[in-house]
């Protein structure tokens, strides 16, 4: 089985989603509510998948001193994840170690791989919408013959990096992350395999190619990921053309 290793924060206003918040009509708090709904269904498309669900939760001393509270993250995260699931008797948490995310993931990816000796180990961010069950089970059978497999994302991002063998992770989620760990696996002597693309959600434009997938989706009677379905139909968000120009709006 691969390890999906969820590397989160606590869904705490400013410390997360700050990019939406700064470029979407949604504030502070609504896009920490965002944030907290695309966790939640990234922890629901790995529990559901044959993959076994692992959060890297920050410590407090990770976090700017503005952002920490009376519950520490790994507190409140758990407490996200088992609302979610039903329980934390099937998740792993374990303290993210680096001061970087490519450190972080590096940290996490060679650690399983070398002293727990895990087949292959997957990290992915709450900021990957689609990610289903479908996916994750995709890029398993593919880390089967694969020494990286990607999921490719818009503008040369990933949503997903599996690996069977460490890489030199310094710098390698560095933009355009797709070509970088591509590289990467080639310089380790690993074959590269992909997975289908899906939009990541970090930034205003990127709700604009997420919110017409999600209704369209939903319009279509097929699945949706539950949480966000709701968060964007709670705060009716849409996306209208004006003038040629796209714009989100709140019905």
């Amino acid at each position: 089985m691969t390890i999906v290793a969820v590397l989160a924060d606590p869904p705490r206003e400013g410390l997360v989603a700050t990019e939406l918040a700064e470029s979407t009509p949604l504030s502070a708090a609504e896009t920490a509510e965002l944030y907290e709904a695309l966790l939640r269904d990234a922890v629901l498309a790995v529990d559901r998948s044959g993959g076994d669900l692992l959060v890297n939760y920050p410590t407090d001393d990770d976090l700017p001193a503005a952002f920490r509270t009376d519950t520490s993250p790994a507190a409140e995260l758990r407490a996200v994840v088992a609302d979610t699931l039903g329980g934390t008797e099937d998740v792993r948490f374990e303290q993210q170690v680096g001061s970087t995310f490519d450190a972080r993931a590096g940290n996490t990816v060679t650690h399983l791989l070398r002293e727990e000796g895990a087949d292959s180990v997957a990290v992915v961010t709450p900021t990957a919408p689609l990610l289903s069950r479908t996916t994750i089970d995709s890029a398993a059978m593919k880390l089967r013959s694969s020494g990286v497999v990607l999921g490719p994302s818009t503008r040369g991002r990933t949503y997903y990096a599996g690996f069977t063998e460490p890489i030199d992770f310094e710098g390698a989620f560095d933009a355009p992350a797709l070509t970088t760990l591509t590289n990467r696996g080639r310089d380790a002597g690993l074959d590269v395999e992909f997975v289908e693309s899906l939009p990541v959600l970090e930034t205003g434009s990127d709700l604009l190619d997420v919110v017409p997938q999600l209704r369209a989706r939903f319009a279509a009677e097929r699945i949706v990921p539950e949480h966000l379905a709701a968060f964007v139909y709670d705060h009716g968000l849409d996306v209208v053309v004006e003038d040629g120009d796209e714009r989100l709006v709140r019905e």
